[in-house]
């Protein structure tokens, strides 16, 4: 499987991408920064230079059997630029996969977004997540949509709880999120599907294919 990630730098991207070079497949990571490539090319992974505001990503969704967005502007960004990348990049991407017919779209979200506060400093965070979402819904994509909660640099467990609603609070490696994305791509029974992701008691493997979006 050829898979591209948009946002190829970022730490659930790396991980995904060292797990689908592991498993002998192609990860292609989208990359702002030249300088990041040598660290794509140590994980095995292959480099590509765009930005994804300001360049045309077509030419590289072409030929992907997949697409995974996990770019994000990141902490201290800017409300603006959060509207640009976490919306605009992702809706550039599903716009590119729409045309170019690569039908499978992972999306990583975040918790939050079922519920946003009137105010605060996640505010512009996850409404641009949310409607991200929607685009996405919206789309007629193969897509499945995570949601995981507070990330950790903390060595995975591969255990987690996986729900359209969890009704619950936690963190969660992205260690495991990174395994979650690697068995939905897979996984059949995610294809339109939402969910919410916490560390919890069950692996990975079984937790993804026991999911039901109901």
């Amino acid at each position: 499987m050829d898979v591209l990630v948009a946002g190829g730098h970022g730490q659930i991207a790396r991980r995904l991408e060292r797990l689908l070079v592991q498993h002998g497949h192609t990860a292609r990571g989208l990359i702002r920064n030249p300088d990041h490539a040598k660290d794509l090319e140590a994980d095995g992974a292959l480099p590509v230079l765009c930005d994804l505001e300001r360049d045309d990503v077509r030419p590289h969704v072409r030929g992907a059997d997949a697409l995974v967005f996990a770019a994000g502007a990141g902490p201290g960004s800017g409300d603006a630029r959060k509207r640009t990348l976490d919306l605009g990049g992702a809706v550039k991407c599903i716009e590119a996969a729409q045309e170019l017919g690569v039908d499978r779209f992972l999306m990583v979200s975040s918790m939050g977004t079922r519920d946003i506060p009137d105010d605060g400093p996640m505010k512009p965070y996850l409404e641009a997540k949310r409607d991200a979402d929607l685009a996405l819904t919206d789309s007629g994509l193969r897509w499945t949509i995570v949601r995981p909660g507070p990330l950790t640099n903390e060595p995975g467990s591969g255990m987690v709880e996986l729900a359209p609603v969890l009704g619950r609070w936690g963190n969660i490696p992205r260690d495991d999120v990174a395994l979650v994305l690697y068995q939905c791509l897979f996984a059949e029974n995610t294809v339109h599907g939402t969910f919410e992701l916490l560390s919890g008691a069950e692996p990975v493997e079984s937790a993804v294919l026991s999911f039901t979006n109901r």
